[in-house]
C-alpha cells in the first residue's frame, strides 16, 4: 500500500516551484511603483533613495510611460536626477511622446544634466517626436551653454536634419530672433564644424534665411 501511495505522489505534476506570483505580491509591486512615482513628484530625494534601496524599480514609468528620471528632468530636479543616475536609471528611456531624459534635458537647457547623461550612456540615435536630437531644440530656444556642450561632444550628429528638414543651425535662424544669443549659437556651431549650407526642404539655405529675415550679424558669420 505504501508503495502505491509513493508512486501516486511521484506521478503528480510538480508545480509549486514555478507557481505564478500571488495577487498580494503583484499588488505590493504595483504599490511600490505608485509610491516611488509619488515620491519623485514630491521631490522627496531621501524617500526615493529609501524606496530604491528596498527594491523599487529605478526605471518605473507612469501612465504616459514617463520614467522616474524623465519626471525629475521635466521638473528640473537636478538632485533627484543625480540620485536616479546613481541607481543606473536609463537616460534614453522614451515616454509615449518620444521624450527621453537626455532629449528633454537638451531641449530645456539643463546643461549640468546633459553632461551627466553624456557620461552615463546617452545615445545619439534616439530622436524626439520631430525626429530631432537634443541639440536642435536647444538651438531653437537659445540655450547657449547646452549648444556649446553638445556641438563639441565627440561624434555628436551636429548636422542631423529633423522631420521638418532643419538642422540645429537652421532652427537657430528660422525660429530665433537674430539677437546676440542666436548669433553666438551660430558662431558656436560654425566653430564646431557644422555644415553651413544644408538647405531646408524648399532648398533655402541658412544664409538665405538669415538674409531674408534681416539678420545681418548672422549672415556675416555664415558668409564664406
Amino acid at each position: 500500500m505504501k508503495t502505491v501511495v509513493l508512486l501516486m505522489a511521484l506521478s503528480l505534476p510538480v508545480t509549486f516551484c514555478c507557481s505564478a506570483p500571488k495577487p498580494e505580491q503583484l499588488n505590493t509591486a504595483i504599490m511600490k511603483d505608485k509610491d516611488i512615482i509619488h515620491l519623485v513628484a514630491q521631490n522627496d530625494v531621501q524617500g526615493v533613495e529609501a524606496a530604491l534601496k528596498s527594491g523599487a524599480n529605478v526605471n518605473t514609468t507612469d501612465n504616459s510611460k514617463r520614467s522616474l528620471l524623465l519626471m525629475a528632468v521635466n521638473s528640473h530636479q537636478t538632485e533627484m536626477a543625480t540620485l536616479l543616475i546613481k541607481y543606473k536609471a536609463d537616460v534614453n528611456q522614451q515616454a509615449d511622446n518620444a521624450d527621453s531624459p537626455f532629449l528633454f534635458a537638451g531641449a530645456s537647457g539643463q546643461t549640468e544634466l546633459v553632461k551627466l547623461f553624456l557620461d552615463n550612456g546617452a545615445r545619439f540615435d534616439v530622436f524626439n517626436r520631430y525626429n530631432g536630437t537634443a541639440l536642435i531644440p536647444a538651438c531653437e530656444r537659445g540655450h547657449i551653454e547646452t549648444v556649446r556642450l553638445l556641438a563639441n561632444t565627440k561624434n555628436f550628429p551636429v548636422n542631423h536634419v529633423n522631420r521638418l528638414g532643419w538642422t540645429g543651425l537652421m532652427e537657430a535662424i528660422v525660429l530665433g530672433d537674430g539677437s546676440k544669443k542666436y548669433q553666438e549659437i551660430v558662431q558656436i556651431l560654425k566653430d564646431a564644424g557644422a555644415k553651413l549650407d544644408i538647405p531646408d526642404h524648399d532648398g533655402v539655405t541658412p544664409l538665405q534665411h538669415a538674409q531674408q529675415k534681416g539678420f545681418k550679424e548672422i549672415a556675416a558669420i555664415l558668409k564664406p
